[in-house]
């Protein structure tokens, strides 16, 4: 595997991810606030759980990341690049809304404490706090250590992985956002 090429893919995924879910900031309130009669969340809602998510999942990946860049003084890390395996499958999964069942943590649900200008500005600094993160990496250093991840049954996923799934995670609620619209969009006036 090119891991500077999957690097570049991540690091991109980010790029566009997060640029597409800056765009529900400058939707129309009402839109926004909507809640879709299947009980889901609304948009402003989704917004402040990607956040929340962002934010457990990237105390998880700092922590990774430092443990990864001290075992990269103790390993051949040539070696642990030649027989690496990126889950791409499973975790595109993670980015489709529905795909399968999920059930996320209570802590990780919007409870509206942060105005809507706080969690855009909490996204724009988790984008570059992951952008960072891939600058840290930029050898391959992300691959030595693992965590487990029990979403989806991926086991044990490493530091880019997890990077991974973070955008993943993101782009599924980009989705949903996109039903809620939808949804909104067919009400009669």
């Amino acid at each position: 595997m090119d891991i500077s090429a999957l690097i570049a893919n991540i690091r991109i995924l980010h790029q566009h991810t997060f640029a597409a879910v800056d765009t529900w900031f400058d939707k129309p309130a009402n839109l926004r606030g909507y809640s879709p009669l299947n009980g889901g969340w609304s948009i402003d809602q989704i917004l402040e759980h990607i956040g929340l998510t962002n934010h457990f999942l990237l105390i998880l990946i700092d922590k990774g990341t430092q443990k990864a860049l001290n075992k990269s003084t103790q390993v051949d890390l040539e070696d642990a690049l030649s027989s690496y395996n990126f889950l791409q499958e499973k975790l595109d999964q993670v980015g489709v809304h529905l795909s399968f069942p999920w059930v996320r943590p209570e802590h990780m649900e919007p409870l509206g404490h942060k105005t809507l200008l706080e969690v855009r500005q909490q996204l724009q600094a988790q984008l570059q706090q992951c952008l960072d993160t891939l600058d840290r990496l930029k050898n391959g250093e992300g691959v030595l250590y693992q965590t487990t991840m029990t979403v989806n049954d991926l086991g044990k996923i490493d530091v880019y992985q997890y990077l991974y799934f973070l955008a993943q995670h993101a782009k599924r609620h980009v989705g949903q956002m996109e039903k809620v619209e939808l949804e909104f969009l067919a009400i009669p006036n």
